[in-house]
């Protein structure tokens, strides 16, 4: 990997993670000294996340994370929930045993998490292992990749979702269970209703807080 592609995955990975927040300035000149780097690679790198919508150029600014746009974020999860549902449901009639148990297990530690308390992230993290998980088995390929890339367009606020809605915790959890139970029904049309119907969720509570 070059210095140019180097310093392209280590600035879109962290703003994808949540590392550098929307709006927060990015200093060539600072970037380059910490990445050991001229300021070519970092300029090139800024241009290049600009053109995917995740930097911004500014007037007497520079260069900055670029916002949320909430009716942009509304529209790719009402088609991740569109997508993933379809998906949840296909992935139904090839879910193990096993993968059946690792999904309670991974509801579980979400449980005990909540109910300590812990850290928002971490539960967002858990979270979409969860889905995951049950995604995994899906059989359609293209349906898969048109819902990675609807992902990587939402990854800045997935991971770390549950920090800006701590009031999903709970209802995510009982969600949770009884989408289990209906993979373990195998009733696929039950099940792509159910799991639309769970991401939606997550969009009215985001409206909420909106509200005035």
């Amino acid at each position: 990997m070059n210095k140019q592609e180097r310093t392209y995955t280590v600035l879109r990975d962290r703003i994808h993670s949540g590392a550098f927040a929307p709006r927060a300035r990015l200093n060539i000149d600072g970037l380059a000294r910490e990445l050991g780097v001229s300021a070519i690679p970092v300029r090139e790198a800024l241009r290049r996340l600009e053109a995917e919508g995740w930097v911004r150029f500014q007037p007497n600014v520079g260069a900055i994370v670029a916002p949320v746009d909430a009716t942009t974020w509304e529209q790719e999860m009402i088609a991740v929930a569109i997508l993933e549902g379809a998906a949840t449901a296909d992935a139904a009639a090839h879910l193990r045993l096993s993968d059946l148990s690792r999904l309670r297990k991974i509801a579980a530690e979400m449980e005990a998490l909540a109910a300590a308390h812990g850290d928002p992230v971490k539960f967002s993290r858990m979270n979409r292992r969860l889905h995951a998980t049950i995604v995994a088995r899906c059989g359609n390929a293209y349906l898969l990749e048109l819902l990675e890339q609807t992902y990587l367009r939402l990854d800045r606020i997935r991971s770390t979702m549950f920090a800006y809605l701590p009031e999903r915790f709970k209802p995510a959890i009982t969600e949770h269970a009884h989408l289990i139970d209906l993979l373990e029904s195998r009733d696929q049309a039950a099940i792509e209703q159910y799991a639309r119907w769970h991401k939606m969720q997550t969009i009215a509570a985001y409206r909420a807080t909106r509200e005035p």
